[in-house]
């Protein structure tokens, strides 16, 4: 993703937020309300260092996003660990489900946080009730370590806690 591309990225952000309301920490009534301003801003932020954003187009050029994937830099770190980086947005639109983009877009978003961002451990939250994601990435290496976070648009509900060990230029996801 470049910085310049807000619109799509408003566009997709929407998107996602209605689609799987319970999978982002941000409701789809604040993101709406959110100014163009905003919007450049977090397209800013989200190809910023330590940030990569993962895209993929409807049609290449078309800037109509039907995926995103982005990694960062975990701020804080957790001492006594390597680097850690975190996924987050992840979306893929529902007519490319099964498909193989989401396998497409986490290879190269664990091959981004371990030779780019130096990451040793890639970790995501996922929803206790999205029992699709949470398989999704246990196929792909990623386990539960047992920890909960308070969801924090519901705090009657949890996060799980989930990570994978990476080395650079290790294997695939």
């Amino acid at each position: 993703m470049a910085e310049g591309e807000w619109e799509p990225l408003r566009r997709v952000r929407l998107e996602m937020l209605a689609d799987t309301p319970s999978a982002y920490v941000e409701s789809l009534e604040s993101a709406q309300a959110q100014t163009v301003g905003q919007w450049r801003n977090r397209a800013v932020a989200m190809t910023a260092p330590g940030s990569v954003t993962f895209v993929a187009e409807e049609v290449p050029g078309a800037l109509a996003f039907c995926g995103l994937m982005r990694v960062v830099v975990k701020q804080p770190q957790e001492t006594n660990r390597p680097l850690q980086a975190m996924l987050i947005s992840v979306y893929v639109a529902a007519p490319y489900r099964g498909t193989g983009l989401a396998d497409e877009l986490l290879r190269r978003s664990v091959a981004v946080a371990a030779d780019e961002l130096g990451a040793g451990i890639l970790q995501l939250g996922v929803h206790e009730d999205n029992t699709r994601a949470a398989g999704f990435y246990a196929r792909h290496g990623f386990h539960d370590t047992g920890r909960r976070e308070v969801y924090p648009l519901d705090p009657s509900n949890k996060e799980i806690i989930m990570e994978r060990e990476l080395s650079p230029a290790g294997p695939e996801a």
